[in-house]
């Protein structure tokens, strides 16, 4: 039944989900790569199998054996009405990813600019917090990101937002270093009116 429930909710088949918990299918069960029902939906973008789950209760603060759970996944695939439904169901922001990240550095990096606003804007996510590679969401968006559009946006919500912009990578580089270096000038000029 676990494997059943857990497959339903990946391929998004609504009326087999409500029908095996109408049944009594544990709503939290996991399968062997340590994904419950919600966590599945959520790898498939499957929204409305995942706001039925968490109106029925499912955990979404429960991470899977890669340390992913809803929030932290749909936030760095960008995926914002999840992250909006996550949200709404008062996800823990502080769990990490397997990087030791939370939800905004991913976001940051890979561009997703709304999903970025609803963090900052909608949950107490720590915008400073350093992950194992000693990188905050503010270096990650400069290092791994294309100095791009997107990225500029980013960087400038990430400074309004608190962003220390003096917070350097473990080799002593700060954000603006790093923007030089890779000559994205609209981002280091950002970083400088901020007082980097």
């Amino acid at each position: 039944m676990t494997q059943q429930f857990i497959q339903s909710a990946e391929a998004g088949n609504l009326e087999a989900v409500k029908k095996l918990l109408q049944e009594g299918t544990a709503i939290n069960t996991q399968d062997e790569r340590g994904r419950t029902a919600v966590m599945a939906a959520t790898y498939n973008h499957q929204t409305d199998v995942v706001r039925l789950l968490i109106s029925s209760g499912a955990d979404i603060n429960i991470r899977d054996h890669q340390l992913n759970n809803v929030f932290l996944y749909a936030g760095a695939e960008g995926m914002l009405d999840i992250v909006q439904l996550a949200i709404d169901a008062d996800a823990d922001t502080r769990l990490t990813n397997r990087y030791g990240g939370t939800a905004l550095i991913p976001a940051s990096e890979r561009g997703h600019v709304e999903v970025v606003r609803e963090l900052l804007t909608r949950t107490d996510i720590d915008v400073n917090h350093i992950n194992r590679l000693h990188w905050t969401a503010l270096l990650e968006a400069v290092i791994l990101g294309n100095g791009g559009i997107k990225h500029q946006q980013i960087v400038q919500l990430l400074i309004e937002h608190g962003a220390d912009p003096e917070i350097a990578d473990a080799e002593g580089n700060t954000p603006l270093q790093h923007a030089q270096s890779k000559g994205y000038h609209e981002i280091a000029a950002i970083l400088q009116r901020a007082g980097a």
